[in-house]
């Protein structure tokens, strides 16, 4: 593929604009049998093999992803929207290159694989891989995720007991189970569920006559939030990890 090509489609502006990162010597590729050291490739038409590559714009290095698979610890205080209407959103904490990445779709760039409240903190992840955001949304696929949930009133074995064998919520009758819960203190609940409503932990809570104080998702599948990310930092999956945060259980 064209470098140019490459860059493209990693989001790194047009074609014209890609290929004037090139010709002005912005652009610097790593090829292992020239050595560690990146070389400046100036040709915008050069080809190069995609998978497996690394490269540097404009001092920076990027792995060629055909699709971008990341992994955020959402800070409070941010939205899980494009458009936010309050607080700043968490789009603003990624690269512009994420942000941009082409796609057929009519929105541009990496999408959160659901969303969390601007006051919940914890795991987010963000792909432009469709299906792989279907998969993850769907109830049909029992993705568990884990929360752990700072709540106002002391817990008891009965709030514990309705949280597992399930609660109406105000828009729905069909009771609405936790997969597992554990109080792991007084008043911290680590709380699994299996599927994704509007403000699901908060509602499940209220409805066994708590409230939650505090809310951070811990875990995904089978990937937990990585103990050195710090709030508002970002880091690409591996594949290893991207098949285990599928996992079921």
């Amino acid at each position: 593929m064209q470098l140019q090509e490459i860059l493209y489609t990693q989001g790194f502006g047009t074609r014209r604009v890609c290929a004037g990162l090139i010709q002005q010597g912005l652009v610097q590729v790593y090829l292992p049998h020239e050595g560690p050291a990146p070389i400046t490739v100036t040709q915008a038409a050069a080809e190069f093999a995609e998978h497996g590559l690394r490269f540097r714009v404009q001092g920076v290095d990027w792995p060629y992803a055909e699709r971008a698979y990341l992994v955020l610890h959402k800070p409070a205080g941010t939205e899980c929207s494009q458009k936010p209407s309050t607080y700043p959103s968490i789009y603003t904490l990624l690269p512009s290159p994420l942000r941009l990445r082409p796609q057929k779709a009519a929105v541009q760039g990496v999408q959160a694989v659901g969303r969390l409240d601007q006051d919940t903190t914890g795991m987010l992840l963000l792909t432009d891989d469709g299906k792989f955001i279907h998969r993850m949304s769907s109830p049909k696929h029992h993705v568990p995720k884990v929360y752990e949930v700072r709540v106002k009133h002391p817990l008891d074995a009965q709030q514990l007991s309705k949280l597992l064998s399930g609660v109406v919520l105000d828009d729905d009758p069909k009771p609405v189970r936790a997969a597992a819960c554990e109080a792991v203190s007084e008043f911290h609940l680590r709380l699994t569920l299996t599927e994704g409503k509007y403000h699901q932990v908060k509602r499940m809570l209220a409805a066994v006559s708590n409230r939650v104080e505090g809310l951070h998702r811990s875990r995904i599948g089978g990937v937990s939030l990585p103990e050195d990310l710090a709030p508002g930092q970002w880091r690409w999956l591996s594949a290893q990890e991207i098949a285990a945060v599928q996992a079921k259980e």
